[in-house]
């Protein structure tokens, strides 16, 4: 199984000091969001709530969503209290991810470095929640129009996220754990999916998501974050950076370990 685990923000970070090590994917402090209503966008500026955002995340393989839970127990806690969210990947309906490893149709996304990487957050609502799929040919037209998006060099990757039903906290800290299992009761604080892009600005990135077929006529909530990329990040510890080579080790494990029991069960 495929699985997202976001990283929630606390207010240690929420001034933009720099991300924990073992997201993947770290974002700048500074969000933006477009909110659209009866066929028209507005845009707000942050900050917004700290229970609202994620500082970073990182996706894995586990065969449940238990096993998950265990993996992200091992990971090395850098500061005295850390809530991760495990939320299970892929959107109801047929919709298609893709990353770094290509689209259905074997695009391979192209990154450009003189390019700015951003992250876009679906905030969630009770259809999301739901996990209430969009008709079949609106899946369709969203389908190809992120295989678009990969071919125009725009789009670098992107998935849906299944209700919080199936998803879990994790309050971690140096000397414990605990697990909170969804569903969680503030949809305002959950994600539905993400989207990662490449623009020369941020203006040009809201350009393209504000024409994007998303399904209905109805409300959509977008959070645009830029991504902290690795070169400006704040360097870690030594210690740091051994337990981070630890995680990675026990990622790679976890997921051949999954894959061979794959093969195994044939």
């Amino acid at each position: 199984m495929h699985f997202m685990v976001m990283r929630r923000a606390g207010a240690h970070n929420n001034a933009g000091a720099a991300p924990p090590s073992a997201m993947a994917i770290e974002l700048a402090a500074g969000a933006l969001r477009l909110l659209r209503s009866d066929g028209r966008w507005r845009q707000l500026d942050g900050p917004f709530p700290a229970s609202e955002l994620v500082d970073g995340f990182t996706l894995i393989e586990a065969g449940s969503t238990q096993a998950a839970i265990e993996l992200v127990q091992r990971w090395p806690c850098d500061d005295a209290d850390a809530v991760f969210e495990i939320r299970v990947a892929g959107c109801a309906g047929g919709c298609v991810g893709f990353d770094e490893r290509g689209t259905a149709a074997g695009t391979l996304p192209r990154r450009a470095a003189q390019l700015t990487r951003y992250v876009v957050f679906i905030r969630s609502d009770r259809h999301a929640e739901a996990d209430l799929a969009p008709p079949a040919q609106v899946i369709d037209v969203m389908n190809q129009h992120n295989e678009a998006g990969v071919q125009a060099g725009v789009l670098l990757a992107g998935e849906g996220l299944r209700g919080s039903a199936s998803g879990a906290r994790i309050h971690l800290s140096r000397t414990r754990s605990t697990v909170v299992d969804g569903p969680f009761t503030e949809v305002k604080e959950l994600i539905a999916g993400y989207w990662m892009l490449q623009a020369a600005s941020r203006q040009q990135a809201i350009a393209w998501l504000k024409n994007y077929p998303y399904p209905g006529s109805g409300e959509v909530t977008l959070e645009l974050r830029e991504v902290r990329e690795q070169a400006a990040a704040q360097s870690l510890t030594p210690a740091l950076l051994q337990a981070e080579q630890r995680m990675r080790a026990q990622l790679l494990e976890a997921g051949l370990r999954d894959a061979c029991g794959k093969i195994g069960g044939r």
